[in-house]
């Protein structure tokens, strides 16, 4: 494992090199395991955006005229480059994220699965054909891409989230600015240089830090045809809401509060397991993260204790140490304001088991460190079972019946991910086919599907018509032309009045 040591200044990535603009307004980026400033990142102005959208437009027309076979061949180099550099980027995500290594692992590895998925491009760029689709008459459809396109993504996966984006969208010939977190900047910056040493021609991926201000002038610009996010529900629905009103197309992936719903049945220690990962992995921000257990009858006698013991039990520490099971916080405000949901919690009467908001780290005493946090008779009038907490705490709610846990469920204003955990085959189908929630696992806590599949939520957890990845990403970016041709020797004299038919 190679530790993340750069103190320089990150600093944007636009057509094909390191741009950096004079007088920058920067921002801190921290070391969460230590809670200090690691280094700084520069906010991209108007028109450091405005520059990083004219390469893009500038590269498009080439790139898109790129037969798709060659834009896969460079998918390919970027795809092994990313293999042979997975544990480097690692390391940059868990030293500014502050995730343990092993899950900032496997986070790059979900990335590779759809940058793999891109260098198929060419059977999934395939169009439709119908010979003689009427008298002399044949049609076909096929797609092109969008122009440039953009990319605003979060926190809790600088690599993976990213990855959702641009592989399959410069695979189908857009060009594209990332904007990425500015709590963790690097990992954008990282696989830019990687994406040049494929050989992606310049201006092609563009990368600008910034803030709100980066983003508004995104969403603003007419230059940008379609616009992809991943964050919270207020910012995705205002991202959606303005690039639809600026003619753009978007898709913007918002919020959850993920129920685990467990059967009397079901097998106690796996879910036992499931919870404990689900709920605190990633510091619980993760938004697959299952932050609600909904115990079906005795099942919460059988688990709560259980629970309590594996809570307390977490290795918490610097998430460098390979045997780290959850990190810090990404940042202390992020900390305050977990800690203010547990403050809630207890003020509105549930029976908090385990309290994680005075926990430290031997050696890392200034570290953004929270514990894993346990309520049990939590109510849905709650604020810690209504909002999302993004943090290690699980909120257990004692249910009668399964009608009654489905119902809470479906009640739910969120519907990202959800997961049951039964023996019983005929309540899994049920609940595969009544439950309102776009992903769902049965035996799986964390149903992220994979990269042929595409990522997406119900309700307020998506805003726009298409997932992420997979071929609803194929969709997202490209556009669809339809063609009926005929020549002149077949066309038969005189003007035609009325409605085309097939004859």
């Amino acid at each position: 494992m190679q530790r993340y040591t750069n103190d320089q200044t990150v600093s944007h990535f636009i057509a094909g090199q390191f741009f950096s603009q004079a007088g920058a307004k920067t921002a801190h980026v921290f070391n969460p395991s230590l809670g200090t400033v690691a280094r700084q990142v520069e906010l991209a102005d108007v028109a450091t955006v405005n520059k990083a959208v004219e390469a893009a437009k500038a590269a498009l027309p080439a790139w898109a005229n790129k037969p798709p076979l060659q834009r896969a061949r460079i998918m390919n180099r970027f795809l092994a480059l990313m293999n042979q550099h997975r544990d480097e980027l690692a390391a940059i995500i868990t030293a500014e994220h502050g995730k343990v290594f092993t899950d900032a692992q496997g986070e790059v590895t979900r990335g590779i699965d759809i940058i793999e998925f891109a260098c198929g491009i060419p059977q999934l760029l395939k169009g439709d054909y119908t010979e003689q689709v009427s008298t002399n008459i044949d049609n076909w459809t096929l797609r092109q891409p969008v122009g440039v396109v953009a990319g605003i993504t979060p926190f809790n996966f600088p690599c993976m989230v990213p990855c959702w984006m641009f592989p399959v969208a410069i695979a189908c010939g857009n060009t594209f600015v990332l904007k990425p977190s500015e709590r963790d900047p690097s990992a954008g910056n990282f696989m830019a240089k990687l994406l040049k040493e494929a050989g992606l021609p310049d201006g092609v991926f563009n990368v600008v830090h910034g803030d709100k201000l980066a983003v508004e002038t995104l969403l603003n610009h007419p230059d940008v045809a379609a616009l992809s996010f991943v964050g919270s529900t207020p910012i995705a629905k205002f991202i959606y809401e303005t690039g639809a009103r600026n003619g753009k197309r978007v898709q913007a992936l918002g919020g959850a509060k993920n129920h685990m719903l467990v059967m009397p049945d079901a097998d106690m220690n796996k879910a036992a397991d499931a919870l404990i990962g689900a709920a605190y992995g990633s510091a619980g921000e993760r938004c697959m993260a299952i932050s609600v257990a909904l115990l079906v009858g005795d099942a919460a006698d059988k688990l709560m204790p259980v629970l309590k013991e594996r809570a307390e039990t977490l290795k918490i520490k610097n998430g460098l140490e390979l045997d780290a099971e959850m990190g810090p916080i990404v940042t202390a405000a992020a900390r305050d304001r977990i800690k203010g949901y547990i403050d809630s919690g207890v003020e509105e009467g549930a029976d908090l088991l385990v309290d994680g908001r005075d926990y430290t780290v031997a050696g890392h005493e200034g570290g953004y460190f929270l514990g894993g946090t346990l309520f049990d008779n939590v109510t849905p009038d709650m604020k810690i079972y209504r909002e999302e907490i993004f943090g290690p705490v699980l909120a257990c709610v004692r249910v009668q019946n399964f009608a009654e846990g489905l119902q809470l469920i479906n009640d739910h204003e969120f519907g990202n991910g959800v997961s049951l955990f039964t023996r019983d085959g005929n309540v899994a189908r049920e609940f595969g086919k009544q439950v309102q929630v776009g992903m769902v696992g049965v035996n799986v806590p964390i149903p992220v599907p994979m990269a042929w599949h595409g990522f997406g939520g119900w309700k307020k957890s998506l805003f726009g018509d298409m997932h992420a990845y997979g071929e609803e990403g194929v969709r997202f970016y490209t556009k669809q032309k339809s063609i009926m041709q005929r020549w002149p020797e077949s066309i038969s004299e005189g003007a035609e009045f009325v409605m085309p038919t097939a004859k």
